[in-house]
């Protein structure tokens, strides 16, 4: 594809991707005589894009006599034209001020890392979390809600936390409910939310001595042990896309919020470009259809050489490519980091 532009029409391609992304205008050869120096008249430069156009790279919009990049020529511009834009030193000390200030517990490592990405690139974040079975079991403590229920509360070391509201059986009371928590936080202390699944509930079975209560104990545990299995999806700044001019189309807005509230298939389309380094899905590319007008760039995040899971920016194909690449490079290890102090 290289071979197919001289360098004059590399040139100008750029001018006209790099407009666009900055004016959501399209672009005729006069604005960038004007504002770029290109070195050649305003006639030569709407040959070349005329050329460009036939090419495949740009697109002639009816109601209006500029051009716009085509998903070909966005491709173009992210594989051999990009200029890098490194995270600047403010957006570093940002992103730093704002794990230390907002993030406790493990989840809300990937929760803030969401609304980092999408504050600074102003689009759509997704942050496709691990499985939480390597944590350690922490403790489990039951409150009092009223006088036949009870909160239950299943820490890990890495501050995960489970809740569920859970109805005291007949019988029962709160001081039965705290004798529970008691032998249950003596038996699987230490041991990883993976492991208490292999674990021996006799010694729990024998202590407690009481079937119902023991049944309860183990519903708790199999519930944590059931929602640390599932991947969780965390989404940032789905409102941001309202004020791209893309998205003005009410319709079409309503059918992207849609599909992100599809988790499932959000997961799936994550999990498709899971790999190393830098993945970037631009327009037509995409293969589901509600996404053909929005580009996709993917990382995945890694821990001791495991994949854990995957950061993406979603946005019109009109977005500021390097700086979501950079950006997302930049999270790549900062998250990292960020993860391994809560001793993952």
């Amino acid at each position: 594809m290289l071979d197919e532009l001289d360098q004059r029409k590399q040139r100008v391609l750029k001018a006209v991707i790099d407009d666009y992304i900055e004016s959501a205008e399209p672009v005729g050869s006069r604005t960038l005589a004007r504002k770029y120096n290109l070195g050649v008249s305003p006639a030569t430069i709407r040959n070349e894009m005329a050329d460009l156009e036939m090419l495949g790279y740009l697109e002639h919009l009816h109601t209006s006599s500029g051009r716009v990049p085509s998903s070909k020529g966005y491709r173009f511009y992210v594989d051999g034209l990009i200029p890098p834009k490194p995270v600047s030193d403010e957006e570093k000390a940002l992103i730093d001020r704002w794990y230390k200030g907002r993030v406790q517990r493990i989840e809300e490592v990937f929760q803030e890392t969401a609304r980092i990405i999408s504050q600074v690139t102003r689009n759509v974040s997704l942050v496709l979390a691990p499985q939480m079975t390597q944590a350690h079991f922490h403790c489990l403590q039951f409150l009092p809600l009223d006088d036949r229920r009870v909160i239950t509360v299943l820490m890990t070391d890495a501050g995960f936390i489970e809740n569920k509201i859970l109805a005291m059986p007949d019988g029962a009371s709160f001081e039965d409910f705290q004798r529970m928590a008691a032998v249950i936080n003596k038996n699987l202390a230490g041991h990883t939310l993976r492991t208490i699944e292999h674990h021996s509930m006799a010694e729990i079975k024998d202590e407690i001595q009481d079937q119902q209560l023991y049944e309860a104990a183990l519903g708790i545990i199999h519930r944590a042990l059931d929602s640390s299995k599932r991947e969780r999806l965390y989404l940032g700044g789905t409102t941001q896309m309202l004020a791209q001019p893309e998205f003005h189309d009410v319709e079409k807005v309503k059918d992207t919020l849609l599909m992100l509230e599809e988790e499932e298939l959000m997961k799936d389309i994550l999990h498709a470009h899971m790999g190393d380094g830098l993945g970037v899905i631009i327009g037509q590319e995409n293969e589901d259809s509600h996404f053909k007008d929005s580009s996709l760039i993917t990382a995945t995040y890694h821990l001791d050489g495991e994949l854990l899971g995957t950061i993406a920016v979603l946005g019109p194909t009109r977005m500021e490519y390097a700086k979501a690449m950079s950006l997302l490079e930049y999270m790549n290890t900062n998250l990292t980091d960020v993860i391994k102090r809560f001793h993952w």
